[in-house]
């Protein structure tokens, strides 16, 4: 083997992603040092591993990396860690590690993540008693792994570190290893198929496009176990429900009926599919059996009734409706068809969805004018304004809850905009290119 070249890797953060405008939040957020992982190899990598874990975890609005020009050294495992010195630049957790080239496009890596005032305390050695003795422990080593990958699979295992380091330090499931799905508008004048359905990366990292059209497309969403969207396409010059799998790319048209067929959304258990649909005379919210295809009325009022949204188990659906004089959130009870007004503030409330806990609602609120994304508790009805950019619309939950992705007017264009569901971190990425619309946040894929 020739002689092994030891490189650093360099540490910007938006270097391995798109660019994006941070727009609040980031000084209430933990420290945490991401160590660029040493290189043992002489080929160029494919992806660098530690950029891609400090972008994700700082997205995730929890933490805040430590800069490269500010890292008191670049230990490469525990034992080269000086834990004063990371002490004493606030930082109580380091994630360090090493990529070695093994073979032909494979690749040996390892990593650590260290709790540094542990450390300190135990001076990198603690006892603990094991079958009746006193052994010595490293305990304050919370996480080591090392695993062979691809040089294909360098961002997907960015992100099953990504997801480790955040489950370990804040007890949740991390969502850094999941999709988005949204529709791109492009110039109508120049592209003869200026719509686009797009999936990406939840960090909208390696987009690729499912489906071009002449026509609008509209409204995707995930399947639970991210395999199929559901879309609105008017391909047809109407609007017709369609299934797409996004593996084979192979679709299947599921309604045509007269008048609108719109905002598709798969139940829990992915055998069922909530939708409107106007056959009937007003827009009503029907439930379709995706084995039988036969449906179920849901609704049936004067008013219009839209956006349909199931409850985290399933036995109910949130819905925006008109029946009280402008658009407020209704739940309705599938068992017993009861249904309940959720919101009373501001002078409009839409696009409703339940959080994966089922302890708040996330919506689109209307005060004097300004639509911003908002969270309402469902135990207590307290409602809390998350945002203050413009026009804010769509917003989509990530599958552990912690953060939304929602459409926002950037410069006169819809761009994608992230806020935590505390409220407390957010941020935008500018579109290069046309628009982007109704943004969708996938189930975990792993």
């Amino acid at each position: 083997m020739a002689a092994a070249v030891l490189l650093f890797f360099n540490f910007q953060l938006n270097a391995a992603t798109n660019e994006i405008i941070i727009t609040g939040g980031i000084e209430s957020a933990r420290p945490i040092g991401v160590v660029p992982f040493k290189y043992l190899g002489n080929t160029s990598l494919p992806e660098n591993l530690s950029e891609v874990v400090a972008s994700d975890l700082q997205r995730s609005g929890k933490f805040n990396p430590l800069k490269l020009s500010l890292m008191p050294q670049f230990p490469t495992t525990d034992t080269e860690i000086n834990y004063a010195a990371w002490a004493q630049k606030g930082i109580d957790m380091v994630l360090v590690g090493s990529v070695e080239s093994t073979g032909l496009n494979q690749f040996l890596v390892t990593f650590e993540l260290v709790d540094v005032l542990r450390a300190q305390a135990t001076g990198g050695q603690a006892k603990t008693l094991e079958n009746g003795k006193l052994v010595m422990t490293r305990d304050h080593v919370i996480e080591k792994r090392t695993k062979t990958i691809n040089g294909s699979d360098f961002r997907q295992y960015a992100h099953i570190i990504s997801d480790i380091v955040y489950e370990k330090l804040t007890g949740q499931r991390g969502a850094f290893l999941t999709r988005i799905a949204y529709i791109k508008v492009l110039d109508r004048d120049t592209n003869p198929k200026p719509y686009r359905l797009v999936i990406a990366d939840y960090d909208n990292v390696n987009p690729t496009t499912l489906l071009s059209s002449p026509e609008p497309l509209m409204s995707p969403t995930w399947s639970p176990d991210g395999n199929t969207l559901a879309y609105v396409s008017f391909e047809n010059k109407r609007s017709q429900i369609y299934l797409q799998d996004i593996y084979t790319t192979s679709r299947t048209r599921l309604t045509d009926f007269p008048g609108i067929n719109g905002a598709p959304n798969f139940s829990p258990d992915g055998k069922k599919l909530a939708m409107v649909l106007s056959k009937d005379g007003n827009p009503e919210i029907y439930i379709m059996d995706l084995q039988t295809r036969n449906l179920t009325r849901i609704t049936r009022n004067r008013a219009i009734d839209t956006e349909p949204s199931w409850t985290p188990d399933g036995k109910s659906l949130i819905f925006t409706s008109e029946r009280g004089g402008k658009p407020q959130i209704y739940q309705v009870n599938l068992a017993s068809n009861r249904k309940s007004r959720l919101t009373f503030e501001g002078e409009m409330n839409l696009g409703g969805a339940i959080t994966p806990d089922n302890s708040q609602l996330v919506i689109v609120n209307r005060t004097r004018g300004d639509y911003h994304i908002a969270k309402q508790d469902l135990k207590n009805g307290d409602m809390l304004v998350l945002t203050n950019t413009y026009l804010d619309e769509s917003p989509s939950i990530s599958p552990n809850g912690s953060m939304i992705i929602y459409s926002v007017l950037e410069n006169g264009k819809p761009a994608l905009a992230w806020v935590s569901l505390d409220g407390r971190f957010s941020f935008k990425e500018p579109v290069a290119d046309g628009e982007v619309k109704s943004p969708s946040w996938s189930p975990f894929l792993l």
